[in-house]
């Protein structure tokens, strides 16, 4: 695979085609620690690794979070108490002690949005000087007040009017053009996230987008190089990024999860939400069968004592309440897929992953209203994972460790960006990586 630029703020370095796991160089000290903290609406999870040739998992901490809605945190202290179990249940497990975490998004509002920048270059050879200032003009895009920058990458360069370039350095043209993918959140869901991190005695080391994280897990190279969806179905968010050329060029959430789907069947048969949670795991599917009406369900009634009433429902009222919901969910994503334009780019390659999407019938659901090729995408490139965290539930994690695998890994602590200053960093990217 060619060269593509990947920035200092907010993306790995570029990927070589090499066997798996291709997409990270370890810039890290070979045994140092990497932490990541996955803060979903369902559970915290916490990774603990040690650099080696991939990152071996130490130790692992989940915790029921508390506190969060929609990936939004909506109790700093009750979210606070979750992440601090999580974390010490990963350093028992590790006999390590973290300092510092890389964190995800997964509510906020993400957005995000190509933006070109343009420098002059006057007909001569386009040289490293040129590349950091068109690069700077690009990381210098300003966003509205309640908006933060989470990741800006550069995913093309232009000169005049040709297009797609990897590499600039040498060519001759009078305007040189960098478009770059820039993503956002809300700015208070930010500082949110960084308060619960600090209340746990910890500092912040990267913040990632929950579905760049995902598809740093759970993607091979010819799909990011080809094009392809990761929707990650969580607890409260299903997020959707969609990957070309090596690089994250779209990422955009909608507000519904698997715990939408466990409150509708808790409201449709008037039963507590752990029994409706415990019906979705064992019974639930989001496609119908020719059996599901002759299969009957015991449903323990919101109230009754243990051995109290219980009503017997056929299966097939249970998927009557699961399924609409699924769609409705998988409907929202393509069209926010048809609204960016980057359906097309993706080409018919989709991979799910997240906990909700191990629910019976969503793949096969997903391949029809998306009209794609649909796999369930699962951590990998990572050894030390136990049986029990290999599945779709920890991609997110899984990816945070990746993520912190590279220096280029984003600080949100203005007093870092002060002190490296962006030239400086992008010089730096420059030596290492032509």
């Amino acid at each position: 695979m060619s060269k593509t630029v990947a920035p200092p703020l907010g993306a790995p370095p570029p990927f070589n085609r090499e066997p798996e796991p291709p997409r990270m160089v370890p810039l890290r000290p070979r045994g140092s620690m990497i932490a990541a903290i996955d803060i979903g609406t369902t559970k915290v999870c916490c990774f603990i690794a040690r650099v080696e040739d991939r990152p071996r998992i130490l130790g692992i901490g989940h915790q029921l979070a508390r506190g969060v809605r929609g990936g939004a945190i909506v109790d700093l202290e009750a979210a606070g108490q979750s992440i601090r179990a999580a974390v010490h249940g990963a350093e028992e497990m590790a006999g390590e002690t973290i300092s510092r975490a890389v964190i995800n998004l997964s509510g906020g509002n993400v957005a995000s949005r190509i933006v070109k920048a343009e420098i002059d270059v006057g007909g001569r050879e386009i040289s490293d000087a040129d590349m950091r200032q068109v690069l700077e003009r690009g990381y210098l895009t300003r966003e509205a007040p309640d908006r933060q920058v989470i990741h800006s990458i550069p995913v093309g360069f232009s000169i005049d009017d040709s297009r797609g370039i990897l590499d600039p350095r040498g060519m001759v043209g009078e305007r040189l053009g960098v478009n770059m993918h820039v993503v956002t959140a809300a700015a208070a869901g930010v500082r949110n996230h960084s308060t619960a991190i600090a209340r746990s005695h910890l500092d912040v080391e990267a913040l990632v987008v929950s579905p760049y994280a995902a598809g740093l897990a759970c993607l091979v190279e010819d799909e990011m190089d080809l094009g392809v969806t990761v929707i990650d179905m969580g607890g409260g968010t299903t997020s959707i990024g969609v990957f070309f050329g090596g690089n994250l060029i779209f990422a955009d959430s909608v507000p519904i999860g698997g715990t939408h789907v466990t409150n509708d069947i808790a409201r449709g048969l008037s039963t507590p939400l752990a029994d409706a949670e415990r019906m979705k795991a064992l019974f639930g599917s989001a496609i119908s069968s020719t059996l599901d009406e002759r299969e009957m369900i015991a449903v323990p009634q919101i109230g009754e004592d243990e051995d109290g009433h219980v009503n017997h429902v056929p299966k097939s009222f249970l998927v009557s309440i699961i399924a609409p919901r699924i769609e409705e969910t998988l409907e929202m994503v393509r069209s926010r897929l048809e609204a960016s334009g980057s359906d097309k780019i993706a080409g018919r390659r989709v991979v799910l992953t997240g906990g909700a999407c191990q629910l019976h019938g969503v793949r096969e659901l997903a391949g029809h209203i998306l009209d794609k090729q649909v796999r369930i995408g699962r951590p990998s490139h990572l050894s030390g994972l136990a049986e029990a965290t290999h599945g779709p539930a920890f991609s997110t994690a899984a990816g945070l460790l990746l993520f912190a695998l590279s220096e280029r890994a984003e600080s949100p602590r203005p007093a870092r960006i002060a002190q490296n200053g962006i030239i400086g960093r992008v010089g730096q990217w420059i030596r290492e990586y032509f």
